[in-house]
């Protein structure tokens, strides 16, 4: 799963839905790969030799395959300065345990209910720290990690996903244990573990992760990546408040278990401050809690007065709750810190305390926040995913959904929004740098409002093809134009069914956008013309829709509704599923939505036919073809492996027609964005 710099590693492949492996393509330039070649000089399926450039930087990148159906969901390839092992015989005992050297990297994988041992040798007072990656490079693993004496007596036990900080008492061997949490493991429960030596002084270093979805929305646009000051122990007990003057940005940390940083401050009547804290957005396990209070006198004699308190940052949107149904993304675009307006009402001094609601037995002094108070700075931040939506009564998937199109197909990315200091203006969406044949809509995201949509439309005809695309919001601050960069989102593996397994999604290194170029969406709604559509206020529009059908349904209707600012109230309607046209009517009296230009589209779900790679069975019944002939021809020596070909030939044949047979599956069916010109009603005065 990663490799050290200026070295080479071959690797497999492996996944769902992978056919005819393509380029591996890597997020950073310094990661290239080629195809690994068998004894007759031919690419192996999903073989490949990494070449790691000596200067590419350390920490997690994204791998993905090019496929038949375009790129892949990605996963992560980690770069170290490390040399790099791999656990590649069993050491499931003390017996055969592999040995590891100091400031080295193993890459393992745990077996169900088995441990993986690990040997090393430390002088006394040596002090090491043993880390192990594994959910922040996409691995299913729960780590556990165990220090122990030579005949395997636990000395130090880390389960929480921490790094185990141990200095050796005596000279001699060591031993490492891993396993999973609850003994589980395969293919998906790999792991990076390191062993590495540190100074008495040093701060302990962790393995590079990926981060978290609700991580987006820090830092503020132009901040510093260091703060201005730093929090100064004892700050406990009120009679030691740390004075601070506004603005300020403070770093300080959740040190010792159950600390309170407190803070004293004077501000006028009237001021208006906003309050950020980060920790959980850093990757940190804490939950940060800020309570303000007025205080009235000195002295003992002091009088308090509670004026805010701050806890968590509100998802924008209903996430959902895994239980019988879909009821909203998989996505939590919310966080455990703070972002709140703070406002003034008296002359005087105030009393700010910081503290982790998670902290009271956590004693960790990598634990930090960064404290700031600001005047309003107003701005905000996206993050977009593909959309989910409830397809089937009781669905409960969390799918990776790479941005990989068919022909025809219009694929809509859910864009929620935190909005910081008060801003609540329009913001516009963009998508750009895209394939040949695709284009982009972004629906409004409106005044106040928490979500919009970004529609990518594949043309029928798009030539197979895949580009990193520029992801943006713009909007209007305070006067001026501002254009923010995107975040995107997927699951770190698809979830059928969370019920049984908790989605688990993070952000994505960029934003890849693909066409396959083997395959058409079984349906496309178009409008009849494409034009601009004009529509007065309060009246009525009718559009007359064409339905290009390239599958068979289950059904004879489908039900549409409506995406865009404005018009996403419209009442859902019904189109024939078997017939090549029908109407869209938006009664803008109803509606409501303001004059100008506007996008929208339909959306809705269908059951189809579905024929998997149906390609894939001409070519083998020309592949058995042509084994059958080689056997005609082939000499007393070359016939059994001749007639061995033929019985593969027809085994794969078999098995691609199975794969081949039409299932019913639920699409999401999205029509091609449309326009609409709302012209204002005129006004006409009678005398």
């Amino acid at each position: 799963m990663g490799g050290q710099a200026g070295t080479t590693v071959d690797v497999t492949i492996s996944g769902q839905n992978l056919e005819k492996f393509g380029e591996l393509r890597f997020s950073h330039p310094g990661i290239t790969a080629i195809s690994k070649l068998d004894a007759d000089g031919a690419p192996v399926a999903n073989q490949y030799t990494i070449t790691i450039a000596s200067d590419c930087p350390p920490g997690v990148h994204e791998a993905r395959i090019m496929t038949r159906l375009g790129l892949s969901s990605s996963r992560v390839f980690s770069v170290g300065t490390l040399p790099e092992i791999v656990a590649s015989k069993p050491n499931n005992s003390l017996e055969t345990a592999i040995k590891l050297e100091i400031n080295s990297i193993c890459n393992g994988q745990t077996k169900s209910r088995e441990i993986d041992f690990y040997t090393f040798e430390a002088k006394k007072g040596q002090r090491l720290v043993v880390d192990c990656a594994a959910e922040g490079i996409d691995s299913k693993l729960n780590p556990v990690l165990v220090v122990a004496d030579e005949s395997g007596n636990d000395l130090q036990v880390e389960r929480r996903g921490g790094a185990i900080d141990f200095t050796a008492e005596t000279d001699g061997k060591y031993v490492i244990k891993v396993h999973d949490l609850t003994y589980d493991g395969g293919a998906y429960y790999f792991y990076r573990l390191a062993l590495k030596e540190l100074s008495v002084d040093a701060l302990v270093p962790r393995l590079a992760s990926t981060r978290k979805v609700n991580a987006f929305s820090w830092p503020p646009v132009n901040l510093s990546p260091t703060a201005a000051s730093t929090e100064a122990e004892p700050n406990n007990d009120v009679t030691e408040a740390q004075k601070i003057t506004l603005p300020c940005d403070i770093e300080g940390s959740f040190y010792p278990a159950a600390d309170v940083d407190t803070f004293e401050f004077t501000a006028k009547k009237g001021e208006v401050w906003w309050v950020e804290v980060a920790s959980e957005r850093l990757g940190l396990p804490t939950d940060p809690s800020v309570s303000v209070q007025h205080v009235k006198g000195t002295g003992p004699e002091a009088e308090v007065e509670d004026l805010v308190e701050f806890t968590d940052i509100p998802s924008p949107i209903k996430v959902s709750t895994n239980h019988y149904s879909y009821d909203g993304p998989p996505y939590n675009a919310g966080s455990s810190d703070i972002l709140g307006k703070m406002e003034i009402k008296e002359d005087g001094v105030y009393r700010l305390s910081v503290t982790d609601l998670f902290g009271g037995t956590r004693d960790d002094s990598r634990n930090i926040y960064r404290l700031i108070i600001r005047k309003a700075q107003p701005d905000f931040a996206i993050v977009g995913w593909a959309l989910h939506m409830n397809l089937r009564n009781g669905d409960r998937n969390a799918l990776s959904k790479p941005i990989a199109l068919r022909g025809g197909t219009t694929m809509p990315i859910e864009v929620v929004v935190i909005r910081r200091d008060g801003f609540d203006g329009a913001i516009e969406l963009g998508l750009e740098d895209l394939p040949q044949g695709v284009t982009a809509h972004g629906l409004t995201i409106g005044p106040g409002k928490c979500c919009g949509t970004l529609l990518i439309t594949a043309e029928e005809d798009a030539p197979r093809g895949v580009t990193i695309a520029n992801f943006f919001g713009r909007a209007e601050i305070e006067g001026k134009t501002v254009t923010r960069q995107a975040s995107f989102a997927s699951m770190k593996w698809p979830v059928t069914d969370a019920r049984s397994e908790i989605p688990s999604p993070r952000l994505l290194a960029e934003v890849p956008v693909s066409v396959g170029g083997s395959e058409a969406t079984p349906l496309s709604i178009v409008a009849a013309e494409e034009k601009v559509w004009e529509v007065s206020a309060g009246k009525k529009l009718t559009i007359p829709l064409k339905h290009i059908r390239r599958g068979e349904f289950s059904g004879a209707t489908m039900s549409l509704k409506t995406f865009g600012h404005g018009f996403d109230n419209n009442a859902a309607f019904d189109v024939p599923l078997n017939e090549d046209s029908s109407e869209a009517v938006l009664d803008l009296s109803k509606l409501k939505p303001t004059a100008g230009l506007h996008t929208i589209a339909f959306y809705g779900k269908a059951v189809t036919k579905y024929s998997h790679n149906p390609q894939a069975v001409t070519e083998a019944e020309i592949a058995l073809e042509v084994a059958k002939k080689a056997v005609e021809k082939a000499t007393d020596e070359e016939k059994s492996k001749a007639e061995a070909a033929v019985k593969a030939a027809e085994s794969h044949l078999k098995a691609v027609t199975k794969a081949a047979a039409p299932k019913d599956i639920v699409d999401i069916i999205v029509s091609k964005p449309i326009q609409i010109r709302v012209v204002p009603a005129l006004e006409v005065t009678l005398k």
